[in-house]
């Protein structure tokens, strides 16, 4: 895992229960109540609550199924965790019963519910807040389905006797029931039939059928069909990629949890690893979980599967409520072999799960930034270490995270050095824009030397693909008369023009407002709309290169459910000769045609006061490079930046992913920053800026106190907490065992109408990083206008 194991699963706290007062818990009595539950609820809670269950819920109650109980004042919804028959050790008379059971199956089986709760346990925060974000709205809600009437030939001992004689209609229903040989519904029977519902009713009153309800899916639950793919023969593999697969079956051949990274560069056959893996898994009678980190990938990931590792089931934010439940209802029920998906599909309730692969598993976007704030490549590997299975995970530009572990041998290292057919990597030169010549006209995003290659490329009948990792048309409105900024009503940002809608927008909070023909606050009319996004660059595009077809890929765009797949489908046929966009453009896209790609800005996100933003740069420029050169017609890379001398953006240029994390890495350890220690950011948060001051300040001293108390931390016992970091610790030096850096402004101070402090504890110890924050949680009681955010691992520092 990236750089935590667990040491014990079974540690939880002991129920409490609801009371029909507030009276103590008194001594055991004997209770009509036979059978008890746990429940879970939606709220941060560390614990479940304990419930009596009536007798005529005894059949229905479950691990895994939603119950109604009453919390508080109300009854509502929550998960069942336990079912037991021993009475708890207070007066079970007292307990509430449950009110009902929503549920006919259990939605998460054993292994999500231990996965469940190790994650609550681990982003400290309620297990049934988990739990409701694990099972999608549509599968709760039972969207995509419907109560119908079925029937069926009643059992030959009840049969009555003597038989009752029937019409030739009727006779007719009883043949078309037994050619199906299994149920139908009423109206579906009759009209196989040729007849009248009444004519099936007639058999059910003659004691020949028996009539019940089911739900079942409908025709909005009904799985979107895939474009289907022409089954492809297996790739001969080249030497690296034998010698790769010779480690991967030796792993899928002992099928014990298995943890590989597979570091190749882009363009070597990653691909084919992962699909010989689920191929082999998949004839073992096994499921697999591919995860891909953006939706644009989904259509090409499942355009590859389809043929060679049976059905394919896709699970992403693009798909309805409907969808989303029909294709978990057929993951659950055994008819899918492959689930593909971004990072929600990793609790995907297979039956089977032999292998999980991770495509481009350094990608941010695998991280949660709402409750519970998981990690998927992380949950994912503890998935796979719960359910005893091997997992790979593969990129171009590992994470520091992974390449610690790999090092350290937590992780198997596996290594693809070379393209397919020996194809080089493609030439990358920086276009150092301090000394550019000024672009002739008023376009100025593309400089002279891209623009003078962008033409050679056009003429050489090759494709395009065009960088910039900002949306909109202008980013950057001011008056040059008062210095007025253009800025969010609700936040401390900066807002973004977009032309085609007209409008000024923040992308934080969706707020908007009309552009602006003169100063909102001097009223003079110099207003300056500057900056550049991809809109703009569009525009610009489009008025340099007029007979060439231009398309645009980023989050305005791409909003439409199908909106990728038209469009990658389109750029591959070669409909399409110039594809810009944001990062979804910049990684495990293949188009043999394409030889040359234009970083248009570099420097978008280098500067930012985050510790991962060199990281980020170098994965962005790696990736997207990448995508040149991928046939023999070979291709380049041109990247703009005014910073062609930063570390990040030159070793990204030589395609030097070992030399810039050894680098990299240096400087973590130098400032104590992860992979070697263990991070929690806690936020502060009140739309009065003085109240969540004063609050953050308590939780200050609170921190400082339970930090005291770790005492000499080699005299430390064991962490009560059940997480521990899997890097080794080191030896126990001079330095506090847990580090606090704050309260301080958010780097973002005002967000959403909220003001913002925040906190930042790091530790080399898990165990102890765990022990101080239960600590203060359990007493932080923030006054009702005030809320604090918990997130373990942060990758958003703003």
């Amino acid at each position: 895992m990236s750089t935590l194991i667990i040491d014990e699963f079974a540690i939880m706290s002991e129920p409490d229960s609801l009371f029909a007062n507030e009276a103590e818990p008194r001594a055991r009595h004997t209770t009509a109540y036979t059978l008890f539950a746990d429940v879970v609820f939606d709220r941060p809670l560390d614990h479940p609550f304990t419930y009596a269950v009536p007798d005529a819920l005894a059949a229905a109650i479950g691990v895994g199924k939603r119950v109604e109980a009453p919390l508080g004042s109300r009854v509502s919804p929550g998960f069942c965790v336990r079912v037991s028959t021993t009475p708890p050790s207070f007066d079970a008379r007292k307990l509430k019963p449950i009110a009902s059971v929503l549920d006919d199956d259990a939605l998460v089986d054993d292994h999500l519910m231990t996965l469940t709760r190790w994650m609550a346990d681990f982003y400290l925060c309620g297990w049934g807040q988990v739990l409701h974000a694990v099972v999608p709205a549509g599968v709760r809600e039972n969207a995509g389905t419907r109560q119908a009437v079925l029937v069926e030939p009643v059992e030959k001992e009840q049969l009555p006797d003597p038989l009752p004689t029937v019409t030739p209609q009727q006779k007719q229903v009883l043949e078309c029931l037994k050619k199906a040989a299994r149920p139908l519904e009423l109206g579906q029977l009759a009209r196989l039939a040729r007849c009248g519902t009444g004519v099936v009713n007639g058999l059910v009153k003659k004691g020949l059928l028996r009539k019940f309800t089911e739900r079942v899916e409908s025709a909005a639950g009904q799985a979107r069909e895939e474009a289907s793919a022409e089954s492809s023969p297996d790739l001969v593999l080249n030497a690296d990629q034998a010698r790769v697969w010779e480690q991967v079956q030796a792993g899928l051949a002992e099928g014990t949890y298995h943890p590989f990274l597979l570091h190749g560069v882009t363009g070597s056959g990653k691909t084919e690893i992962y699909l010989k893996a689920i191929e082999s898994v998949v004839k073992q009678g096994q499921e697999a979980i591919v995860l891909v980190p953006e939706i644009s990938l989904t259509p090409q990931t499942i355009h590859r599967f389809t043929g060679r590792c049976g059905n394919v089931a896709v699970l992403h934010s693009h798909l309805t409520d409907a969808e989303r439940g029909g294709y978990w209802r057929r993951v659950a029920t055994g008819h899918v072999q492959v689930v593909v998906g971004a990072r929600s599909a990793v609790f995907a309730p297979t039956r089977k799960l032999g292998l999980i692969v991770i495509d481009e598993e350094h990608e941010n976007s695998f991280k949660q930034e709402s409750t519970p704030r998981y990690h998927a490549r992380d949950v994912a590997v503890m998935r796979a270490r719960l359910e005893n299975i091997p997992i790979i995970m593969g990129s171009a530009t590992p994470s520091l995270e992974s390449w610690l572990n790999a090092s350290k041998g937590t992780y198997t290292l596996l290594n693809l050095p070379s393209r397919i057919a020996d194809r080089p990597m493609p030439p990358v030169h920086l276009i150092d824009m301090r000394h550019e010549p000024k672009a002739r006209g008023k376009h100025f995003a593309i400089g002279p030397t891209l623009e003078s290659e962008m033409r050679r490329t056009l003429k050489n009948k090759g494709q395009i693909i065009l960088l910039l990792n900002r949306r909109g048309f202008n980013t950057h409105i001011h008056c040059p008369a008062c210095g007025h900024v253009a800025q969010c009503a609700n936040c401390d940002l900066a807002l973004t023009f977009h032309r085609v809608r007209s409008a000024l927008v923040c992308h934080y909070c969706g707020w908007e407002t009309p552009p602006f023909a003169q100063c909102p606050a001097c009223n003079q009319a110099a207003i300056r709309y500057q900056g550049l996004g991809t809109e703009k660059l569009q525009s610009e595009v489009e008025e340099k290169f007029p007979g060439h077809v231009c398309q645009r890929m980023d989050s305005d765009t791409m909003s439409k459910p199908g909106s990728h797949r038209r469009v990658l489908d389109a750029f591959r046929e070669g409909n399409i000769q110039i594809l810009l966009g944001t990062q979804m453009i910049a990684k495990g896209l293949d188009f043999p045609n394409v030889t040359l790609v234009g970083v248009v800005n570099a420097d978008v996100g280098l500067h930012l006061p985050d510790f991962r933003s060199a990281e980020r740069t170098f994965q962005l420029l790696a990736q997207v490079a990448g995508r040149a050169g991928r046939s023999a017609r070979g291709g380049h890379v041109m990247i703009q930046t005014f910073t062609p001398e930063h570390p990040c953006i030159t070793l990204a240029a030589n395609h030097a992913y070992t030399q810039f994390a050894t680098m990299e890495l240096g400087h973590r350890k130098e400032h104590r920053y992860p992979p070697f220690e263990r991070m929690v950011r806690v936020i502060v948060r009140s739309e009065s800026e003085a109240d969540a001051n004063q609050f953050a300040e308590q939780l200050s001293s609170a921190f400082k106190e339970a930090i005291a108390q770790l005492g000499n931390p080699s005299k430390q016992a064991v962490p009560s907490t059940h997480v521990a970091a899997s890097l080794e610790h080191p030896a126990h030096n001079d330095r506090a065992p847990v580090r606090l850096l704050g309260p301080a402004e958010c780097p973002v101070f005002r967000l959403k109408n909220f003001y913002r402090f925040h906190f930042q504890l790091q530790s080399e110890s898990s165990g102890m990083l765990h022990d101080v924050l239960r600590t203060v949680l359990a007493v932080a009681k923030p006054p009702s206008n005030i809320e604090f955010q918990v997130d373990v691992d942060p990758y958003n520092m703003m």
